[in-house]
Formats: C-alpha cells, structure tokens, sequence
C-alpha cells in the first residue's frame, strides 16, 4: 500500500485571479478540495509545504488533509496546476476526497525492474511504451507503484498488460496494450560515397540566411495567472 502523507490546509473564504494573486506573494497556495457526497471547497495551503510534498509523492499517493480544526480527511492531489515560466511555482491544486470503502479510479506509475537479456547480451533497446497503469483499487490497497520485472526480455519480445498482475486491483487498460518491449539496436550508417561527401564539401556554408517575411517575429506574452 502506499504510505501516507499530511497535509494542512485553512478554508478560503473569498475567490478570483485578484485574491488567487495575494494569496501567492503572501507564500500561499490556493486550492480546492472535492469529491463523491461532498460538496468543493476553497482551501489555502502554505506554498513551500505543498511544494515539499508534491516533490515526493506520486498521483497515487493518500494524502490526510486536516482543515482547521476539523477531523482530518484522505485525498488524492487530482491536478498541480504550475507557473509556466517558474515550473518550480504551484498556481493551483485539486485534491479528490477519498473514502475507506468506495473503490477509486486512478493511475498508478509503472516501475521497470533489470536489465533485459536482448540489452545485457545483444546490444538491444528497452522501449517503455506505457508508464501509468488505470486501476480501480479500495484506498486501502493502493500501491504506491507497480514494478515490472523486464530481466527475461530477449529482442523482439514484450510485456503486455494481460502479463500484469495487481493484487486486490482491477486493472482498467486494455489487456494487449504493450508495457514495454526490446528491440533491435539500430544498424550503423552505410559510410556515404566518396562523391557524396566532395559535393557536401563543396557546398558553402550559410552563416546568416536573411529572414523571410513574417519568418521568427512572433512575440507571444503567456499570462502566468491561474483561475483559482
């Protein structure tokens, strides 16, 4: 089961990009809290504990959240919304309410484990085609990941989701969906003709090629607010 991680939180009494604004230069994030037989709710969150948590937690992480002086609750951080030019800065959370006993939808990482047989021995490429698996799990038996042991890979052979196996789990994705696979190393590049490489030789170089009209002159402002 995945560990458990905590988190406080104070009721947001008032909304719009303005108080969404304050709230971040006051080191606060804001956020809502939501979920099956309960109404959203507006939260705020100091900024440098959020950040603290969402650096080592997963989508499939329990998170107790406590607001106020209320008895604590679980949820799932649904979605981080981020600054697009500081990525380091969270805008905006959604964390979903879970309960005990009313199984969940969510996506849980997959984790790979070894080194294939076709790469250890024949120089072949591990190919990870799918990094999240959908489950439908009670919250007391999320996993905090999923691992895949790929050691007995040869080249040309995959995983597959049917080969997958998620105790007390149901697994949602299509069963012939391909996990991860080994293939082939590429074939080194043919050594171009003696002719070629002359006319290539022979071809100045361009060190400035004058612009075509309208060609780079874009110049888009991103607006770093989120909807709170």
């Amino acid at each position: 089961m995945a560990n458990t991680a905590m988190l406080q939180a104070t009721v947001r009494q008032d909304s719009g990009k303005g108080v969404a604004r304050t709230l971040r230069r006051e080191g606060k994030v804001p956020a809502v809290i939501y979920g099956r037989g309960r109404d959203s709710e507006a939260l705020v969150i100091d900024a440098a504990v959020l950040t603290k948590l969402v650096s080592h937690i997963t989508s499939s992480t329990p998170v107790e959240v406590t607001v106020a002086d209320r008895e604590p609750v679980q949820a799932l951080v649904r979605e981080v919304q981020r600054n697009p030019i500081r990525p380091e800065d969270i805008l905006h959370v959604d964390l979903y309410e879970i309960h005990a006993g009313e199984t969940i939808q969510l996506s849980v990482p997959l984790h790979l484990e070894g080194i294939p047989e076709g790469v250890r021995n024949f120089g072949g490429v591990l190919d990870q085609a799918m990094r999240e698996l959908e489950i439908k799990v009670l919250p007391r038996h999320i996993p905090e990941r999923i691992d895949v042991d790929v050691s007995a890979l040869e080249i040309g052979q995959a995983i597959y989701v049917k080969d997958l196996d998620v105790p007390d789990a149901e697994i949602l994705a299509e069963p012939s969906v391909a996990v991860c696979s080994v293939i082939a190393p590429r074939a080194e590049e043919e050594e171009a003709p003696a002719e070629t490489l002359e006319d290539e030789a022979a071809e100045p170089e361009v060190i400035g090629k004058a612009k075509e009209e309208g060609e780079g002159d874009d110049d888009t402002d991103t607006d770093t607010d989120a909807s709170s």
